[in-house]
């Protein structure tokens, strides 16, 4: 028995959802979102809440039973509250800043890197060495992030690069002579 799947998705208030077969479509006040899941497990709307259930009790129902429930509850967090991760730069001379619509870097490298940003994402940079991604989506908020981090992932030595925030990173010790 799943413990996640069991439990059913509540609505906050401001926020409507429909069942139309295996796709649920959800509005709120950030925007409106939809997901379709897979056809092992049935979706129904009961008391304000939406209740995810395996069809029968098979393998594969029983394993895509609690990521079906907090895929649904991915797209009711998305339209309420959105989703953001924060990205922290560290090194001499590395920094960030938006050209219009685009978020360029200096990393080091021999040239800035530029990357345009994708529709519905959100990105600021409140400081030079830092960058927040924010958007309804939770799985692009996270692939811009890992894109964005992609660039420049921190080194072991002196941890020169670009991290998310609160991200241990592992410190090797250097060359001895």
């Amino acid at each position: 028995m799943s413990r996640i799947g069991k439990k059913p998705v509540s609505l906050p208030d401001g926020v409507q959802a429909s069942v139309d077969g295996q796709t649920v479509k959800v509005k709120g006040p950030k925007g409106e979102l939809d997901v379709t899941l897979v056809d092992d497990v049935g979706v129904t709307m009961k008391d304000g809440a939406i209740l995810i259930e395996p069809h029968d009790q098979t393998k594969q129902g029983r394993s895509v039973w609690g990521m079906s429930r907090t895929l649904v509850q991915n797209v009711v967090d998305g339209v309420t509250a959105g989703f953001a991760k924060t990205l922290e730069i560290n090194g001499v001379g590395y920094r960030a800043q938006l050209k219009g619509k685009d978020l360029q870097l200096q990393l080091g490298l021999s040239h800035d890197v530029v990357y345009a940003v994708p529709e519905g994402i959100k990105v600021e940079c409140p400081k030079q060495t830092e960058i927040v991604v924010s958007g309804i989506e939770k799985q692009k908020v996270g692939q811009v992030a890992a894109e964005i981090r992609g660039f420049r992932p921190p080194e072991p030595y002196k941890g020169k690069g670009i991290k998310y925030q609160g991200e241990y990173i592992f410190r090797k010790e250097g060359k001895k002579k």
